[in-house]
Formats: C-alpha cells, structure tokens, sequence
C-alpha cells in the first residue's frame, strides 16, 4: 500500500514541485514538498519520509550539504535519498554518492520514468533477500533467485559474468561503478584479469539489451541509466 508512504520533494523551482508532487499523488503516495534545504531537514525530522528526491543546485545550502546533514541524523538512516538535477557532470554525480546518496535522476524525466524509479528506490528501504530478488529497470528485469533476464518480455541469455556484472550495475541505477569495484565484486580479488575483460563484458551486455542503458564514465568506469 503506498497511501502510508512519505516523500519529501525539495526543489527550489515551483514548477518541478508541482510536476513531481502532481505525479507521485496520483500514484497514492503522501507528498511533502520545501523549496530550500534548510526547510527539507526540518521537514525530513518532523514527518520521517521513506523517499528524498532533492534538487542539487539550491539557494543557501545546495542538495549536496543538504544529504550530509540528513545523514548524520540517526532517525531517516533508512529514508532513501536521491538527487534530481539538470546537470549530467559526472563529477557532481560521484559528489552526490560520497555525500550519501543512493541514486541520482536527471531533469527532465517523463511521469512513468518518474514512477518507475521510485517505486524501485523504495523497496530499497529496509530491503530483505527476498524482497531484492528480482530488479525491475526500464525493459530489463533481472531475477536473482531464478538466474534469469527478461528484455521487453522476452528472455535474454547471459553467460555468469555478464549476469553478474548487470546485477552490480542495476542494483545502483546512476551510480559509477569504478574499474576497481566491478573487478572486485564480479571477478573476486584472487582472480587477475584485464581491463580488456570489462570492456568485452560490457560491450556484450549492450549487444544483448539496449546500448543506451550502460554508460561509459570515461577514465572512471560504468553506471546504468534509464
């Protein structure tokens, strides 16, 4: 049931506010929406929000202060931050995750995406197991427990690695996955191999599903994206 369930908006435009407020209402969610940071941690204390969609580029205290405050107050551990921007940096998004962040959502974003994207932040929340079994993105949906990718419905075949390196990547949408880090949780540290490996893993995942769903962050590694 979603009618139960709190987020918090903070943007300083008035428009987005309403575009966002409109959208997730009629969905069943609860709204609360602040036009600057220092309103959003008031809020975010008094009402205990499951979701935080906050703006970047404020006025007085920007998104990113705003994320490191929020998380240094030990009753919204578990509220869910993501950050809604218009700027595509890579510097600003990697900023982002070291304040706190758990994803990151580029302006502009059609309602459905809008959608999509929280209800899979939100069951990030006190996840479980089995509640994290299976990762629906865009088109693609991965099964954990049944080892399985779906692709607009139909069933796409991957070999371990490639299954693994997706499942890495998803779990995060917007996050950048360094060289070091997909070596290390898709290979394991006691097995040597190349940069060459990643990139041909890659390219296959892209080959299999849609080019555009994995980004290449250059000097820096991978994210996906929808």
């Amino acid at each position: 049931m979603t009618d139960s369930i709190k987020i918090l908006v903070v943007d300083d435009e008035e428009d987005i506010l309403e575009f966002l407020g409109y959208n997730l209402r009629a969905e069943g969610y609860e709204v609360i929406v602040a036009d600057n940071g220092i309103l959003a941690i008031e809020l975010a204390k008094k009402h205990n929000p499951s979701l935080i969609i906050l703006d970047v580029q404020m006025p007085n205290m920007d998104g990113i202060t705003t994320c490191e405050k929020i998380r240094e107050i030990d009753s919204l551990s578990n509220t869910v931050v993501t950050f809604l921007t218009a700027r595509s940096e890579d510097y600003s998004q990697i900023a982002g995750f070291e304040a706190g962040a758990d994803d990151y959502i580029t302006k502009p974003i059609r309602p459905k995406v809008l959608v999509s994207r929280v209800k899979a932040l939100l069951k990030r929340r006190g996840l479980t197991k089995e509640e994290s079994s299976v990762l629906e993105l865009g088109d693609i949906v991965v099964d954990v427990e049944k080892h399985q990718v779906l692709y607009k419905g139909q069933e796409v075949k991957l070999a371990k690695k490639e299954f693994k390196l997706l499942k890495l990547l998803i779990s995060k949408p917007g996050k950048v996955f360094t060289r070091d880090e997909i070596l290390e949780k898709v290979w394991g540290l006691d097995i040597v191999v190349g940069d060459r490996t990643i990139d041909v893993h890659i390219r296959k995942l892209r080959e299999k599903l849609a080019h555009y769903y994995i980004k290449t962050v250059k000097g820096v590694g991978y994210k996906f994206e929808y």
